[in-house]
C-alpha cells in the first residue's frame, strides 16, 4: 500500500504547466512541520514537493498560494534523472489525487478585492410554505 496524508502550507506560488497532449500539471511545495522541537528550541519543517494532475491542478493553481494551508492524500513517487553535472539525481515526491484547501486565497476576486457579499437566503420562503402535521397521522 502506498498512501500519503499531509497537512502543510505551500512555500511558494504552486507553478500551472500542461504535457504536450494538453492535460495540467500544478507543481508546489508544502512545509510539514514536525512534531518535536529542534536543539534551537524551533519546531522544524519537512519539505514535500506535491504534483497534481488534470482538473485538480487547475484549482490548486486558481485557489493556492505561499502560505495557504492545504490537506493532501496521493502517493509517494521516486524518479531520477541525470543532472547537468552527469550525477544521477533522484527525487521522492507525492503525487496528489486529493487536495483539500484548509484555507483560501486572500484578496483574489474579481470584483476588484471585495469580499463577495452574501445571497439572501431562500429557506425563510420554503419553511413558510410547510403546513403542520399532526402526529397521529404519521405512519411510523
Amino acid at each position: 500500500m502506498n498512501r500519503v496524508i499531509l497537512i502543510g502550507n505551500l512555500t511558494k506560488d504552486p507553478e500551472l504547466t500542461t504535457t504536450n497532449n494538453g492535460v495540467s500539471l500544478c507543481k508546489f511545495t508544502i512545509a510539514v512541520q514536525k512534531r518535536f522541537s529542534g536543539q534551537d528550541g524551533e519546531r522544524e519543517a519537512d519539505f514535500i514537493p506535491i504534483i497534481v494532475w488534470r482538473g485538480q491542478a487547475d484549482n490548486c493553481y486558481k485557489y493556492l498560494k505561499k502560505g495557504s494551508r492545504a490537506a493532501v492524500a496521493g502517493s509517494l513517487q521516486t524518479r531520477s534523472y541525470d543532472g547537468q553535472d552527469g550525477t544521477r539525481r533522484y527525487i521522492t515526491e507525492v503525487v496528489a489525487d486529493e487536495v483539500e484547501f484548509l484555507s483560501t486565497r486572500q484578496g483574489d476576486s474579481d470584483d476588484g478585492g471585495e469580499k463577495a457579499k452574501p445571497q439572501p437566503s431562500a429557506k425563510k420562503d420554503v419553511v413558510n410554505k410547510f403546513e403542520p402535521i399532526d402526529d397521529d397521522n404519521l405512519p411510523f
